[in-house]
C-alpha cells in the first residue's frame, strides 16, 4: 500500500477508507465512476485529513449527502471526503437553537426540530442533502431558505483553523454562500428556530411531502432540480414549452412529471444525463434566449455531444 494510505490509516479506521470506491453508491443520481480514495471522517478529523492531502499532494473534493453532485463515469482522481453518515451525525438543541453536524441529512434535522417542538426547518424535511452540503448552497423549498434560519456556521478554514461565521457574515443568496469562494468547509450549522406546536409544525411537514409526492419524479435517481430558476422564469415550464418533455439518451430523461428534473430511467450513465442536461441547454437558449445554469455540480470529465 502506498505512504498516503499508511498514513490516513494513522488518522481514520479502515472503515472510513475505501478505496477505488464507486461514486454510483454515494449520489442520488446512481451514477459516475470510481474515487481514487473515499474518505469518511468525523467532523473533529477533518483538519488532519485535509493537511495530509495537502502534504501528499493529493486533490480532494468534500462532497455531504451526494444529492447535487453528478459524477463523471471515469471517477475522481485524487480524494473524495464525505462528511456524511455516523462519523459526522450529531444534532444538539439548546433552547430555541438547533445545531447540527455536516453529515447530518437536513431532513433529519428537521424532524427533531419538530419532536423538540421548533418551527422553522417544516420546508426543508424533503430535502434529500445533508446539512453541510445545504448550508453551502442555502437550499431552499416552498418559500423558505437556510438563509431564513441559519444562527452561525462553523467551519474549516484553508489554514487549518476552525472559524464561526454569523448568518449574516455568510453572503447568502440564491443557491449561494461564501463558502466554496473562500475555500472553506462546513463543520456544523446553528439553527435559530421557534417554540410551535408539535402537531402544527408536523401538518406543514405533511403537507410539502404530499405536494412533492404529487408534482415530482421521487420514483426515480435524480438530483432534485437540474437547473436554477432563471431570472423572470421557471425552468421546468421552459423545459416543457421546448418540447423537451421526457427527451431521453441512453438511461436519462428528461421527467414528464416535472420538466425541471433529470432523471435516471434505469442505467443511466453519467455522460448520459449529462448530454441530456446540455442538449436541454442549448435548445432553451435557442428557443427563447434564456441561459439555463446547472443547479447539480459536476465533478470529473465530462464531454460535449
Amino acid at each position: 500500500m502506498d505512504e498516503f494510505y499508511q498514513q490516513l490509516l494513522n488518522i481514520l479506521s479502515d472503515s472510513q477508507v475505501l478505496l477505488k470506491e464507486p461514486m454510483s453508491r454515494h449520489t442520488t443520481f446512481r451514477a459516475g465512476g470510481p474515487a481514487d480514495y473515499f474518505l469518511m471522517p468525523g467532523t473533529a478529523q477533518m483538519g488532519e485529513v485535509t493537511a495530509l492531502c495537502g502534504k501528499y499532494h493529493v486533490p480532494y473534493q468534500v462532497i455531504g449527502n451526494g444529492s447535487n453532485l453528478l459524477v463523471s463515469d471515469q471517477g475522481v482522481r485524487g480524494a473524495i471526503i464525505a462528511l456524511s453518515g455516523a462519523y459526522a451525525k450529531n444534532v444538539r438543541i439548546s433552547g430555541d437553537h438547533l445545531t447540527a453536524q455536516a453529515g447530518t441529512l437536513l431532513s433529519q434535522a428537521a424532524m427533531e426540530a419538530c419532536q423538540a417542538g421548533l418551527g422553522g426547518l417544516e420546508f426543508a424535511a424533503g430535502i434529500p442533502g445533508s446539512v453541510g452540503g445545504a448550508t453551502v448552497m442555502n437550499a431552499g423549498a416552498y418559500g423558505g431558505e437556510l438563509k431564513d434560519v441559519v444562527a452561525q456556521v462553523k467551519a474549516l478554514a484553508k489554514d487549518g483553523g476552525v472559524i464561526t461565521l454569523s448568518g449574516s457574515q455568510m453572503d447568502f443568496n440564491y443557491r449561494h454562500s461564501c463558502i466554496p469562494a473562500r475555500g472553506m468547509i462546513v463543520l456544523e450549522t446553528e439553527f435559530a428556530l421557534q417554540p410551535k406546536p408539535k402537531e402544527e409544525i408536523r401538518k406543514r411537514m405533511e403537507e410539502l411531502k404530499n405536494r412533492r409526492i404529487e408534482k415530482q419524479p421521487l420514483e426515480y435517481p435524480s438530483a432534485g432540480s437540474t437547473f436554477k430558476r432563471p431570472e423572470g422564469h421557471f425552468a421546468g415550464k421552459l423545459i416543457m414549452d421546448a418540447g423537451l418533455a421526457g427527451f431521453s439518451i441512453g438511461g436519462a430523461q428528461v421527467s414528464e412529471k416535472h420538466c425541471g428534473f433529470v432523471i435516471n430511467k434505469g442505467g443511466a450513465l453519467a455522460s448520459d444525463i449529462y448530454k441530456v442536461i446540455r442538449h436541454v441547454q442549448r435548445e432553451v437558449l435557442r428557443q427563447f434566449g434564456v441561459t439555463l445554469e446547472m443547479e447539480v455540480k459536476c465533478i470529473g470529465e465530462f464531454k460535449d455531444a
